[in-house]
């Protein structure tokens, strides 16, 4: 199997600066030995004008059995025939984007030391790949390439040019035209080769959703396929299809402050549009002024969009920011300017990672807890877990609660009926589902509990995000006897008990 990268030049820029990128010098063959076969690298074509590398890996089938046996799901084909007899040594699979990944790891990377400027370049770039399985077809093909930018021609292969009659094979010959940067390139090759042949021929072990993560940072977070692509990347192992996409998924109020990634929000007046994001905040603002709060927690804080309108009050003296992704910490950070803060401002913030499934001794203390848009990202089973998390350890006197409300989405005509906001989302809860969940944490952990509509207050469906206010009841120290009897406030699917939830998780803090 092989695929070929060729770029053109011109005197002042040289093709051959290529082999600059690929740290492989265009004079040279060169073999690299992988654990499946010998990779080699070698230039047809390379002048001023016009430059061609080729990655050829020829595949050991004895070694790819022999170290594939008992790798079960995501290894090679079982059967004892398709394991000496298949398309692995001829068609593009994970074992090309393995090599990939190894021959020219620094290129991927984006690190040239000889000629440091060359990385940022975006190149004309032409890419084949003469064989490549694609379970999906063309049409597969041309949705997973074309939103990178790149012009996509995927030419069916025969099952024989003899017998017409037969039709076409499921292979492609793909070739790729776009300006790019090489780095990029080679991560979009690296991903999408294995997610085309929908296989892999090692185990899929939790570490690839960390090669998925950095291979896709930059791309892989808006594409319109991203779920195929992580469902195949990972061979359809759903807890971690489910980590990956958490890890992705971006706070509600990313994309131009709009809501989820359904449509436009628009306000009463065609005019002055004022999106949902925003009315959240204030809503949400609102509460906590009212409330006197000035120590307050922003439990999934996503990419810091509440924290900076914290900021802007002075009110609010101790901002602390929660999020189980770092790379949402990591935005948010640069989003806020942490480090071009002034000292006193800087004082007032701290981004910390954390997951609410489990109690966290740093989270205790404090005026105020907001859960914006945070518990439909929740499966239903751990619902109890954050319940007890932050209504039973951290116990802030207030807390703010808000999530979408289901009824509200037949208003959206780009919306498809029955289609939840965002892909991440395990369920969206009716009004009446939402304050009987709210009302039953409020009665097993010693709070009462408001309700109120944010957005505009449609009389037939309601609002399109819906509120709860909790107040810690009393002095705060009593609880009601028996917190794990009541069958209010599960969710949508059920789950156990906050007691239960509590037995479950003890020995399981959150390490600071």
């Amino acid at each position: 199997m092989f695929l070929t990268i060729t770029t053109t030049g011109s005197a002042d820029r040289p093709a051959t600066d290529l082999g600059f990128l690929l740290h492989k010098h265009p004079d040279k063959v060169q073999q690299f030995s992988t654990s499946h076969g010998t990779a080699h690298v070698l230039y047809p074509e390379a002048d001023a004008q016009r430059c061609t590398a080729a990655l050829l890996l020829e595949v050991d089938p004895i070694a790819l059995v022999r170290r594939s046996r008992g790798k079960g799901r995501g290894g090679a084909p079982d059967s004892a025939l398709g394991q000496y007899v298949n398309d692995r040594p001829y068609a593009a699979s994970s074992l090309l984007a393995v090599a990939l990944r190894s021959v020219f790891a620094s290129a991927m990377k984006g690190q040239c030391t000889a000629r440091p400027e060359l990385v940022a370049q975006a190149l004309p770039l032409r890419i084949e790949v003469p064989v490549l399985p694609a379970r999906g077809g063309t049409e597969l093909v041309d949705k997973l390439f074309r939103p990178l930018g790149w012009t996509v021609r995927a030419d069916p292969v025969p099952l024989d040019e003899t017998f017409p009659e037969w039709g076409d094979s499921r292979y492609v010959r793909l070739v790729l035209e776009g300006e790019c940067r090489l780095a990029e390139a080679l991560r979009h090759l690296y991903v999408l080769l294995p997610v085309l042949d929908d296989a892999k021929h090692y185990w899929v072990a939790p570490d690839e959703v960390d090669k998925l993560l950095r291979a896709g940072e930059g791309w892989l977070e808006d594409h319109p396929e991203q779920r195929v692509i992580v469902g195949r990347y990972l061979a359809r192992r759903g807890s971690l299809t489910r980590q990956a996409m958490e890890r992705l998924a971006e706070s509600d109020d990313v994309a131009a402050e709009e809501l989820d990634n359904a449509v436009d929000e628009e306000a009463d007046t065609e005019d002055k549009p004022v999106p949902l994001a925003v009315r959240r905040r204030e809503a949400i603002l609102t509460v906590l002024r009212s409330a006197g709060a000035a120590r307050v927690l922003d439990l999934g804080c996503g990419q810091g969009q509440l924290v900076g309108a914290l900021l802007k009050e002075g009110q609010f003296t101790e901002i602390v920011g929660v999020d189980v992704s770092m790379r949402a910490l990591h935005e948010a950070r640069r989003r806020l300017r942490l480090e071009r803060m002034s000292e006193r401002q800087s004082e007032r913030v701290r981004l910390v990672q954390g997951s609410l499934a489990y109690t966290d001794s740093r989270l205790k203390g404090y005026d105020a807890a907001v859960l914006s848009e945070v518990v439909e990202h929740v499966d239903p089973a751990r619902l109890p877990a954050l319940e007890y998390a932050v209504f039973g350890a951290a116990r802030p006197r207030t807390v703010v609660v808000t999530t979408p409300n289901v009824e509200y989405n037949v208003r959206w005509e780009s919306l498809p009926a029955g289609q939840v906001r965002h892909a991440d989302h395990r369920f969206e809860w009716t009004r009446e589902e939402f304050r009987q969940w709210a009302r039953g944490v409020a009665a097993r952990h010693g709070y009462e509990v408001s309700f109120g509509p944010v957005g505009p207050d449609d009389p037939e469906v309601g609002p399109p995000t819906q509120l709860a206010h909790f107040r810690i009841t009393g002095d705060g120290s009593g609880r009601p006897e028996d917190s794990g009897s009541s069958r209010e406030g599960r969710g949508p699917e059920g789950g156990s008990s906050a007691a239960d939830s509590r037995a479950s998780m003890s020995g399981k803090e959150v390490a600071a």
